[in-house]
């Protein structure tokens, strides 16, 4: 059956962190995953109501997630529009926060004005009762005139009640033609009036112990200005240190995995040119990134938890004031958040910044963000400088490089706000603070475990097919009478490196590591991959490939006879990632969201050429400061 000749259409509309998405998992059967902060979705998700249900499918469209619809972001005009000029639309499901009534109330009114027939689905009913307080679900179904159903976002119960409550009232409502509505400041204060008193009639306590209210209490510590800031700051060095030491024994099986099936790939196939294809191009050239793979899961396991019990939603705030001051909005946090993942949706997710100008800064500074694809060269970089030392030096390096990555941002934002003309259009930041709860284990590991699995579907491809042009380019045009080194000199892959030595010798590197370099602009973890190839890197003479790679990078020397990785080399290196766009994937969507060629290339060439200068500062300071 075609999506057009299914009616009626339902909309879920509510605020964010309602418990609205998971709403719709449970109607349609996806596995959509937001998070605790407005603007994370600005785009809508469309499904079918499952057959489980006992009733003929039905379209359920998830808007994002709003306070008003009185448009002031992209969000809210998505969910405008979808409400009220298409005819998809036949009734509403909004979905109410019980433990937020006494704001989230508003949105009645406003639907109620639009005219679309509603059903209320009442989620986090739960929380309601730990707090101490009883709803009553009946009287606010006389107050609101709708039907109000309760929900249990866990474990699905009441979503039959909402789609046969649905069903109901869309049935009457074919014909109905919903109007805009238009607010001015006298009519919105009188409307939240109403919805406060409707919310005071139906919300009552008990004597119970409010653990609601004691846990809000960390609130006073986690959001102070000072001490806030600090336990931010200590979490995520925590979380990044963890990157280094609880995902070292997966590491090391997923390392001795890849090496023995190249020794074994090796020796099977009887040597040669083919084995050494599989065994030391493929095997070990892609291995050479997903052993990092445990790190990225860590990370992503990392985030999850602090998306789930409710804190980031409180880093938002801490960094809502700091962003004002470089010409930012609160609404930049998440696109901001979302590039430490990757630059691509973090750049569509600026969409929901009212403001032009405010978003083409945003968009700007995103590839700043270390994004998931720069931890497998950090985390090889960062190794090979912290070689025989505790793991929290490196992971207190780790944290550097993230918080360095915020502060350029930080640095370009106000410098593009002293340069860029203000806009008569401004924008603007709420949220609501979700309660705080313990994290489901099973449903965030599965959370991370899809993100990593995303990940190596992304770059297990790209990383496949440049491993096997560098193994042809760097074995070709083949010489028996050479060795390894000369053939590698002579080949495809070392000519071109040698025509572009001059650009990087300032940066303390030959050819060798500007082929890795350049590789990087596809996607960044190709440069590990790169180097594994162009070193040869094998497994003879270590126990892990990881090992043999750092071996490698130690024995390798310059025409002169010193070494080729050096700590001001490697550190070098470093700050030309941090700064570095080497994504063009990141451009493309730059461009598409941007609508200018000029804006995407022009930020191309200005970050790429600002890594270049800075690295090659930093690795001269170096060399004067006498830090070979």
């Amino acid at each position: 059956m075609s999506a057009d000749q299914i009616i009626p259409g339902v909309a879920l509309v509510g605020a964010p962190n309602s418990g609205k998405t998971t709403l719709f998992n449970w109607l349609t059967g996806s596995k959509f995953k937001t998070v605790n902060y407005a603007g994370s979705t600005v785009d809508c998700y469309r499904g079918f109501t499952l057959a489980v249900y006992g009733s003929p499918p039905v379209k359920v469209i998830d808007t994002p997630g709003i306070y008003s619809l009185q448009a002031h972001g992209r969000d809210e005009e998505i969910t405008f529009e979808v409400l009220t000029h298409t005819d998809e639309v036949r009734a509403v499901v909004l979905v109410l926060d019980g433990t937020q009534l006494n704001r989230q109330l508003y949105l009645v009114r406003q639907l109620q004005e639009i005219g679309l027939p509603m059903v209320i689905a009442v989620t986090m009913t739960d929380l309601v009762r730990e707090s101490g307080r009883r709803l009553d679900l009946d009287k606010l179904g006389e107050l609101l005139d709708s039907p109000v159903v309760a929900v249990d976002g866990r474990l699905g119960g009441g979503v039959n009640d909402v789609v046969a409550a649905a069903n109901l009232v869309a049935a009457i409502a074919r014909e109905h033609k919903p109007r805009a509505i238009d607010w001015d400041d006298a009519r919105i204060e009188k409307e939240v009036a109403v919805a406060e008193s409707w919310a005071a009639q139906v919300v009552y306590k008990v004597p119970e112990k409010d653990t609601l209210h004691r846990l809000r209490r960390w609130d006073r510590f986690l959001l102070h200005p000072l001490w806030g800031a600090l336990a931010f700051l200590c979490i995520m060095a925590a979380l990044f240190s963890s990157i280094f030491w609880l995902a070292a024994p997966a590491m090391d099986a997923v390392d001795a995995i890849f090496a023995w099936t190249a020794e074994h790939a090796f020796t099977y196939l009887g040597g040669g040119e083919w084995a050494d294809l599989i065994a030391n191009g493929i095997v070990l050239g892609v291995g050479s990134v997903l052993v990092f793979v445990p790190q990225i899961f860590i990370l992503f396991l990392g985030f999850s938890l602090l998306e789930d019990t409710g804190y980031l939603a409180r880093a938002a705030t801490i960094v809502d004031g700091p962003l004002n001051k470089i010409g930012l909005s609160g609404r930049a946090f998440v696109p901001i958040l979302s590039g430490f993942a990757c630059a691509v949706p973090a750049v569509m997710a600026a969409r929901n910044i009212r403001s032009a100008r405010e978003r083409w800064i945003t968009i700007f500074i995103i590839p700043f963000m270390t994004c998931s694809a720069r931890l497998p060269v950090y985390a090889l970089l960062l190794t090979f400088l912290f070689t025989g030392t505790s793991a929290w030096k490196a992971g207190a390096a780790m944290t550097g490089l993230y918080l360095s990555a915020v502060f350029v941002g930080a640095l370009a934002s106000s410098v593009l706000n002293k340069i860029l003309r203000q806009d008569a259009r401004g924008s603007h930041f709420l949220m609501e603070l979700p309660v705080y709860r313990w994290p489901k284990p099973a449903f965030t590991l599965r959370l991370a475990l899809r993100r990593t699995f995303s990940y190596v579907r992304k770059a297990g491809p790209t990383i496949l097919v440049f491993v096997l042009i560098l193994w042809t380019g760097s074995h070709f045009p083949y010489r028996a009478d050479l060795d390894r080194t000369r053939q590698l000199e002579q080949s495809y892959v070392g000519q071109v490196g040698r025509a572009l030595q001059p650009v990087f010798e300032p940066m303390g590197l030959d050819w060798r590591a500007g082929i890795g370099i350049m590789s990087a602009f596809v996607a960044r973890e190709v440069f590990v991959s790169a180097l594994a190839v162009i070193m040869s890197v094998d497994d003879q003479n270590q126990d892990t490939l990881q090992d043999s790679l750092l071996e490698r990078m130690r024995g390798a020397r310059v025409a002169d006879g010193r070494p080729l990785f050096t700590p001001a080399s490697v550190t070098g290196l470093i700050v030309f990632f941090i700064i570095a766009l080497q994504c063009l994937s990141t451009t493309g969507i730059v461009w598409r969201e941007t609508g200018s060629w000029k804006f995407a290339f022009g930020q191309l060439a200005a970050m790429n050429l600002l890594g270049y200068a800075l690295a090659v500062a930093v690795v001269q300071g170096l060399y004067v400061l006498g830090i070979n």
